[in-house]
């Protein structure tokens, strides 16, 4: 399950499809003794983890009859972009299936019932929290019918995103904006407000380490009631640009799940920000912090309505990173405090 886990790691954080890994073991009485293929999902459209490690068995003239299948995710039991991953199994002639997480995907799961119902032995559970940690955008997505969002946030040591004068550029280092893209490239969706595109003219793009376009670019999304000008930045190279004419997050979390979107990455300004943490929809925050003071100037996030301490959004810490000069927090959104 650790091959698979590593195997699955391979696949692209971005898009509608989760990321899986299969390892096909030959029968015998030392199951693992001999691998027989390895697979992953390489994204939407392509072979699915457990096609893959079967079409790897077959180059490999391997026979997969009896086979144990190491899965990282249930396989799916219904025809979409590709076939049943649960029918191919069986018809490979799998004896043995071991998965790490159930599919809470109603439209996908039911593949371990299909192949209990034909005998196959199926054993569910295995590197569970692990399996759960590299899914976890996706199955949130899938679970909760929206994207898991990221709140970003890059902010002096006092909480400011802009001087007095309305300069921003640049509080944080070239590490945390580097680092600050390469979250770009994982996400299917970058949310800033029409405040944040008219006043900073973002391209709202991932680039890479050499100032190039990275091969995702997530889909641009800008939340407002003000029209956009027709030229500009957002005008140029990049993903397709979505002006939302709302100011309500639901409505849109609601509109990019229709799309499919999992990962949508909330980048600005301090009163977008606002919103989406007083309707209670923001699941992480990375924040990155330099050290840097300037006294005055726009607070990294605008009113959320609370007036005492006790009444504070505490975040739990799930990691802390230095980026050059400067300190990157990730931090989750309890359950609670939404």
């Amino acid at each position: 399950m650790a091959r698979a886990l590593d195997l699955a790691r391979r696949g692209p954080a971005h898009g509608p499809n989760p990321r899986v890994g299969c390892v096909l073991l030959a029968p015998g009485p030392v199951p693992g003794a001999r691998v027989l293929g390895e697979g992953w999902h390489r994204g939407a459209g392509t072979p699915h983890a457990e096609v893959a490690a079967l079409a790897d068995a077959r180059a490999r003239g391997a026979d997969v009859r009896g086979a144990t299948a190491v899965v990282t995710l249930e396989p799916c039991d219904h025809t979409g972009r590709t076939g049943p991953c649960s029918v191919a199994l069986l018809e490979a002639g799998v004896a043995r299936v071991v998965v790490a997480v159930p599919d809470p995907n109603p439209a996908a799961a039911g593949g371990a019932g299909r192949l209990r119902a034909a005998g196959v032995e199926v054993v569910v559970g295995v590197e569970e929290a692990a399996g759960r940690e590299l899914l976890g955008p996706w199955l949130h997505a899938v679970s909760r019918g929206r994207p898991h969002v990221t709140l970003k946030l890059a902010a002096t040591l006092d909480g400011r995103v802009a001087a007095a004068d309305g300069s921003s550029r640049w509080i944080t280092s070239p590490e945390s904006r580097a680092h600050a893209h390469a979250l770009r490239a994982e996400v299917d969706a970058l949310v800033v407000g029409t405040g944040t595109a008219l006043a900073d003219d973002p391209a709202l793009t991932a680039r890479a380490a050499d100032g190039g376009l990275t091969a995702h670019q997530p889909l641009r999304v800008v939340v407002g009631t003000r029209d956009l000008p027709a030229a500009g930045r957002l005008a140029g190279p990049g993903g397709e640009v979505l002006h939302l004419r709302t100011r309500d997050p639901r409505e849109v979390l609601a509109a990019l799940h229709a799309r499919e979107v999992r990962r949508a990455l909330v980048e600005g300004g301090p009163t977008l920000a606002a919103a989406f943490l007083r309707a209670g929809v923001v699941d992480q925050v990375h924040a990155y912090v330099a050290p840097v003071l300037l006294g005055a100037g726009r607070a990294a996030v605008g009113d959320l309505g609370i007036g005492s301490i006790g009444d504070a959004l505490r975040l739990r810490t799930r990691e802390v990173r230095p980026l050059g000069p400067d300190v990157l927090v990730v931090a989750d959104v309890e359950e609670e405090e939404r």
